[in-house]
């Protein structure tokens, strides 16, 4: 049978999603634990490979298994025998039909950033802190830009592997709350780095070193040298993938 399962982690101390050859990934402690469920080997997919440092709220991955256990079995099994920086939020059989890269729409990722003169030793692993002012409605402006189909080579890293950078953004805010300015973007999927690419850039315009209109040059030039500098790793999380209603996955809780 086909299990679908919704994580949540700090990737804080894993070089990423995907099991590595030196270093550690999430996938390598969620398959182990899984196994140990099972009482066989687990293979895991993912909706989106989460690079080092990256967080997320709401991955989705799937496995399969002739062993049987019911959906609390699962998920407590799975987390007694996950570190604490990684957690099961939610177990179910799907059809066979379902694939947690595949049959995803949509995947939403957001950036936090931490506006203010003071770092916070808090949220240190959680959010960019910039120092400098930063003017969200600016950078939210020059994001709208970026929404629709593109080929967003410049926004995507240098080493990145698609075979093709057009992608389609369907939704992107920038919006302020106190001290916090928080980056929302979904899109049908990414490029490596592409988040990160896009967050350096309008930080950029949000300081007031480039215009509104430079998110659309840069998006235009095709060229990755052309934005601004990427934003680290640790502000960035992903927090839904978007499914068809017709497979039935449960409501992620960490969803606001």
């Amino acid at each position: 049978m086909r299990i679908a399962l919704g994580l949540e982690y700090d990737g804080t101390a894993y070089n990423g999603w995907q099991r590595q050859r030196t270093g550690v990934g999430v996938q390598q402690h969620v398959e182990s634990a899984l196994s140990k469920v099972a009482n066989e080997t687990i293979d895991t997919i993912c909706a989106g490979r989460t690079d080092a440092g990256v967080h997320a709220s709401g991955q989705v991955v799937h496995f399969d298994t002739g062993s049987e256990r019911d959906e609390r079995g699962w998920l407590l099994g799975a987390n007694s025998n996950l570190p604490d920086d990684i957690s099961v939020i939610w177990a179910t059989r799907v059809d066979d039909s379902f694939h947690a890269r595949f049959s995803a729409t949509s995947r939403s990722y957001r950036y936090r950033i931490l506006n203010r003169l003071e770092r916070s030793p808090l949220y240190r692993h959680r959010a960019w802190w910039v120092y400098e002012p930063l003017d969200a409605e600016r950078m939210h402006s020059a994001a709208q830009t970026l929404r629709g189909q593109h080929d967003f080579s410049a926004y995507r890293a240098a080493g990145c592997q698609a075979s093709t950078a057009v992608r389609e953004i369907t939704a992107i805010s920038v919006s302020r709350v106190r001290d916090w300015i928080v980056l929302d973007i979904t899109a049908n999927a990414f490029l490596q780095h592409m988040v990160r690419n896009i967050t350096g850039t309008l930080v950029s315009i949000g300081r007031g070193d480039e215009s509104e209109e430079w998110a659309g040059r840069v998006l235009a030039s095709r060229d990755r040298k052309m934005g601004g500098a990427a934003a680290p790793p640790h502000g960035l999380t992903l927090v839904k993938v978007h499914y068809p209603n017709k497979f039935g996955l449960p409501s992620n809780p960490n969803e606001s």
